[in-house]
């Protein structure tokens, strides 16, 4: 294929939204990719334009507003169990930054900010994280459970997503699925991080526990909840594409009631796009298989 050929495709491919192939870039590109991304975001965090949450304390807050939880464990194949049961650890150490936080009205929660980088001196250890496409050890592995939780507690609040990155793999089949594909939030220090805003009249406070199988959460408030939300799914699709894989495709919406269950109105929340690491069929064991596919292996490089 000619140079002028391969730079129209590449071009081509940035005018179409749909097209979510993932891209391998070159090792220089990466670490300068990641400079400048970390450099404008430690300027948000310092320049202080928002002004983040500070107090945390045991006393919790009387109302509950959203309240969830997710298995700590997965079964998961060619995934070594160690770095399972480290992310159990990884989580505690993250935890422990985020319990008992209260956002007042006009402040925010940035994850990483508050969590702080997930280096070994900070008490973080290996863990499996995913990597453009490939399950990986890495210091810190695992946090990502603390953003999906963290997102999906929060739409279902009058608090406000200010910031949030969707995952670009669909890694886990349906198995005993209970929420909408897409909804959660990935992380990656710093510059992907899940930002939190309250733009209520009221005190919002982060309860989190590493529980013996599960990590538990809790949005509490100083006064009980006006509105009560309920996230659907719509225009959900997979597709077969031409490079050889599948994608997953979808839309949230927000409906909300008020606390005597009466419909009041809707809200677009946002729309995924993910390549999926994984056939879109059932297999026939136990255990959930994330190296079925291997979708970098069709990527473009630039």
């Amino acid at each position: 294929m000619g140079t002028t050929k391969r730079i129209r495709l590449l071009l081509d491919r940035r005018r179409d939204p749909d097209d979510i192939r993932p891209i391998r870039r070159g090792l220089i590109r990466r670490q300068l990719g990641r400079m400048y991304y970390k450099g404008r975001r430690y300027l948000l965090w310092w320049s202080g334009r928002i002004r983040f949450a500070r107090e945390q304390t045991t006393d919790r807050l009387p109302h509950v507003h959203a309240t969830h939880d997710s298995p700590l464990i997965r079964p998961l194949k060619n995934v070594d169990m160690v770095y399972q049961y480290n992310k159990i650890t990884n989580l505690r150490v993250a935890s422990a930054r985020l319990d008992g936080l209260v956002l007042h009205p006009g402040e925010a929660l940035s994850f990483w900010k508050r969590v702080r980088p997930p280096v070994a001196r900070h008490g973080y250890i290996l863990g499996f994280e995913l990597e453009c496409g490939s399950v990986k050890p890495g210091i810190g592995g695992g946090l990502c459970q603390i953003t999906n939780l963290l997102y999906w507690m929060t739409l279902h609040t009058d608090l406000t997503i200010a910031e949030r990155f969707r995952h670009s793999y669909d890694v886990f089949p349906d198995v005993n699925r209970t929420l909408p594909f897409g909804s959660g939030a990935t992380c990656v220090y710093p510059y992907r991080d899940l930002m939190v805003r309250n733009d209520t009249g009221m005190d919002f406070q982060l309860s989190l526990r590493v529980g013996e199988t599960n990590l538990e959460g809790e949005w509490r408030a100083s006064a009980s909840p006006i509105n009560v939300y309920q996230v659907v799914e719509r225009n959900h699709e997979i597709r077969r594409e031409y490079w050889g894989g599948f994608s997953r495709h979808n839309e949230l919406v927000r409906l909300r009631y008020d606390p005597d269950g009466t419909y009041l109105d809707e809200e677009y929340v946002t729309e995924n796009h993910a390549v999926m690491m994984y056939a879109p069929f059932l297999n026939d064991e136990g255990s959930q298989d994330v190296s079925v596919l291997d979708p970098t292996s069709a990527a473009p490089t630039s």
